[in-house]
């Protein structure tokens, strides 16, 4: 479990100077009297308060930096599902508050949850001053249209996500529903962001040229395995799709600059394999790690995020023996070089399309 976190937590990590940059572009312009912060797809781990640790304290950082004399608060939003578990991430907030309070006196940061789908409202108009993501919009709000004929037969047979053998319509019914989410998920921010405000959003994604989303398409074959072997049923697997999409950056970079709310001012990408951070683990227990629990650790990172859409379909008995089978198949596919995980950070600041841009931290007319 805890390793599960540590992935997690790497890649969130991962993004600060990104996060850091974002928060200075707003604070220079002057602190406003509350500052409003959202962390849309928290979940409800530990991790679920990990990038609004990361936040306040830049904000904090800034506010002394630039010599702020206002009272510094600072409101953030911990947005996911309805279904999502907030009372266990609200029984974290005691000790991050107490944290708070040893570093700078009385707490200045209030913390409340905003459930609900992020492909809708949230928010006010223009109340919002950063928006954070990490994982989540790969997410989409539904299985795609079109992966079926009419007449009921699956286009993507055998497979639960776009793979080497989906045909091209099940490549474009993907792309088609992922740039309605993201297009909608854009256009309802713009409305609830301040001027100059920013969004901070890091994606798994793909190259340009190549899917790179083996783990999902690996999935796929282990419940193939399976209902060769009449362990799950065919008819079950051939209905069953994914509500996923891993974007390239160059997808992402036209449904921005198509939608047309939000400035692109950074898009990075950085690799992670699918056992990073279990060295810093084996660094603190004295552990080294062999084939079989880089199996355990791979196996229970894919299972902590799919386990209950895949418990809702296939049932739970099958659970333990197919990420078993999972967790060998990813060791055997690291051993031929593989087992890369594409991530992409993208910095958007909503600007105002009458004219003016960033420059050095500033805006300025254009």
């Amino acid at each position: 479990f805890y390793w599960i976190l540590d992935f997690q937590k790497l890649v969130i990590l991962k993004v600060r100077a990104i996060l850091e940059e974002s928060i200075q572009r707003f604070c220079h312009l002057g602190f406003p009297e509350c500052i409003t912060l959202a962390d849309l797809g928290c979940s409800s781990g530990p991790n679920a308060i990990l990038p609004i640790a990361e936040m306040v304290e830049i904000v904090d950082k800034l506010s002394e930096e630039l010599n702020n004399q206002k009272p510094l608060n600072i409101q953030v939003f911990l947005n996911d599902l309805v279904g999502n578990d907030f009372n266990t991430v609200f029984k974290l907030l005691p000790s991050f508050y107490k944290q708070i309070q040893r570093k700078k006196g009385e707490g200045s940061c209030f913390i409340g949850a905003m459930p609900g789908s992020f492909y809708g409202r949230l928010f006010p108009q223009h109340s919002v001053h950063l928006v954070h993501s990490s994982y989540s919009l790969h997410w989409l709000s539904q299985v795609p249209k079109g992966l079926v004929t009419e007449s009921g037969l699956p286009l993507n047979k055998g497979n639960i996500y776009i793979a080497k053998t989906s045909p091209s319509n099940v490549h474009e019914a993907y792309f088609i529903q992922f740039q309605k989410d993201f297009t909608n998920f854009l256009s309802m921010r713009s409305e609830e962001i301040v001027h100059c405000g920013s969004l901070v959003l890091t994606f798994i994604c793909k190259n340009d040229e190549v899917d790179g989303c083996d783990f999902w398409e690996l999935l796929g074959i282990t419940l193939n395995d399976m209902a060769i072997e009449g362990l799950v049923e065919e008819a079950k697997l051939d209905k069953f799709n994914l509500p996923l999409y891993a974007p390239s950056t160059k997808e992402l970079k036209q449904i921005i600059e198509k939608e047309g709310s939000f400035k692109l001012l950074q898009l990075e990408t950085f690799k992670l394999k699918w056992d990073s951070n279990m060295d810093d683990n084996s660094e603190k227990e004295a552990t080294i790690f062999d084939e079989k629990s880089k199996a355990k650790y791979i196996a229970g990172n894919m299972r902590a995020v799919q386990e209950s859409i895949l418990v809702e379909h296939f049932g739970e008995e099958i659970m333990d023996d197919l990420f078993e089978r999972y967790g060998k198949k990813a060791i055997e596919y690291m051993k031929n070089g593989k087992g890369i995980i594409i991530n992409v950070v993208v910095s958007l600041s909503k600007w105002n399309k009458k004219g003016e841009s960033w420059n050095n931290g500033k805006v300025v007319p254009v």
